[in-house]
């Protein structure tokens, strides 16, 4: 599993074909294309990119693109967390993680790990109050799966997080801070 899971957002990742060539080997993207219409061929853009770079690429909850981009993976949102079993039987190949903003979520079965959040204060309008590293530890622990710490990570706190058990962070505009 990647320990780096870096997630594309229209309004704050930039150009995405830069962001998926500044990823270092074993890192992984996940293009969120939120039904754009040149979505295939961004994605066809970035599984180039990445996969010379040693890197994966997964694609947000959209299995069709994911197959015809020949994408090593999706992610799911947490509305589609039940989902990530029979994704991951009918794909054995790809990846598949899923979001998790509560207990509940965090311990949904089926998918290779889970993505908690929010952590710590966050830029998404969507994101929750922030965890802080002690609630996010025992999210982890709860879990009892795989999981990666999301929502306001970034190259100054990252470091926090080394003892809540992830095993690895995730970040939307956290890498260039």
């Amino acid at each position: 599993m990647p320990t780096l899971l870096a997630f594309t957002d229209p309004a704050r990742s930039g150009d995405l074909n830069l962001l998926a060539a500044s990823l270092p080997p074993g890192a992984a993207l996940v293009y969120r294309a939120f039904a754009a219409t040149d979505a295939e061929a961004v994605a066809q853009s970035l599984a180039a990119i990445l996969h010379a770079r040693g890197a994966l690429l997964l694609i947000g909850q959209d299995t069709e693109l994911a197959r015809k981009v020949a994408a090593d993976g999706v992610h799911l949102p947490q509305r589609s967390a039940h989902r990530a079993g029979a994704i991951r039987r009918a794909n054995p190949r790809w990846i598949v993680t899923s979001a998790a903003h509560d207990v509940r979520a965090a311990r949904s079965r089926g998918g290779h790990a889970v993505v908690i959040s929010a952590v710590f204060p966050s830029q998404s309008p969507s994101a929750a109050a922030p965890l802080g590293p002690v609630r996010l530890a025992t999210l982890v622990r709860l879990a009892g799966q795989p999981a990666y710490a999301l929502g306001g990570v970034n190259r100054r706190n990252a470091a926090r997080l080394r003892m809540t058990g992830v095993i690895g962070v995730a970040a939307i505009d956290g890498l260039r801070t």
